[in-house]
């Protein structure tokens, strides 16, 4: 779709966040523990369990089609970490829309991690844990597409709502043809398909995909954009500063550095981030 039929899609996908979210995987699946069992507690939304929000597909985040299907990957594995160290044997994932997320839409969950950039409005409505990465900007497109940074601006171009994606497409890039679609699967499809010439979101979703889609896809370019990525708590939520201090704990101690060597370099198909050009905006 152009820009211009932008209101359509974002009625239609808060129709889609409206949606109940859907439950999913219990325990600790195959992920690595760290760190001492039990060192500090919370009040978790759902009495027993640590519930987490997330959004699919995430390859190399949070491995599996369905939430079932979840047993490892970074962020999925980083949750039960977090889980281990506040004592909670029970690890629930929901999958919501990355709109409702954002938007603060979700109800009785401890966190949400999506890969989500802290930005000033969204601050209004939800809160943000301590950050653990620094994003950028991924562009994906067919093989052998002809999509480079001079003709960016001009090629049909494919982001996902909600996302921050979107004003910097529009505001920073200057996309005269923009296409934006409710979910990260429908998006890499259409690029597989040759429905949009290129898409665009986090660099290491763009990573997992293009690894992920047998040769269909490449990663052409990224942005840096001088963000963070955190995760998301409910507005006011009283666990915020006990997970908090469990994410810096799990980056100061190595504990982080060691599950992005065991989840998102072989997500990646052994490609690095530093192979990816450098893109000017």
């Amino acid at each position: 779709m152009k820009t211009k039929t932008l209101l359509k899609a974002a009625t239609a996908a808060l129709a889609l966040t409206l949606a109940p979210a859907v439950h999913a995987s219990e325990g600790y699946g195959d992920c690595p523990l760290y760190g001492e069992k039990g060192a500090a507690s919370i009040e978790p939304a759902v009495p027993g369990q640590f519930t987490v929000i997330i959004n699919l597909p995430a390859v190399g985040q949070f491995n599996g089609d369905t939430p079932e299907t979840i047993k490892d990957g970074f962020e999925f594995c980083m949750a039960v970490n977090i889980a281990h160290r506040l004592g909670l044997e029970k690890v629930k994932l929901e999958n919501a829309s990355f709109e409702s997320i954002v938007a603060g839409q979700n109800r009785d969950y401890d966190i949400a991690l999506a890969l989500i950039s802290v930005t000033e409005p969204r601050k209004k409505v939800v809160d943000f844990s301590t950050p653990y990465a620094f994003p950028a900007y991924g562009i994906a497109a067919k093989k052998g597409a002809d999509v480079t940074e001079a003709n960016i601006r001009d090629v049909k171009l494919g982001t996902q709502a909600g996302t921050t994606m979107v004003p910097f497409a529009q505001d920073k890039l200057g996309v005269k043809n923009l296409s934006v679609f409710d979910d990260t699967g429908a998006m890499f499809t259409a690029a597989a398909a040759g429905n949009v010439n290129a898409v665009m979101t986090e660099l290491s979703i763009v990573m997992g995909q293009v690894a992920a889609s047998n040769g269909k896809l490449e990663t052409v370019g990224q942005y840096e954009t001088g963000g963070q990525t955190a995760g998301i708590y409910p507005k006011g939520s009283k666990a915020k500063p006990v997970i908090d201090q469990i994410i810096a704990d799990l980056k100061s101690d190595g504990s982080l550095d060691k599950l992005s060597d065991l989840y998102l370099k072989p997500s990646w198909g052994g490609v690095s981030p530093a192979d990816i050009p450098v893109w000017k905006y």
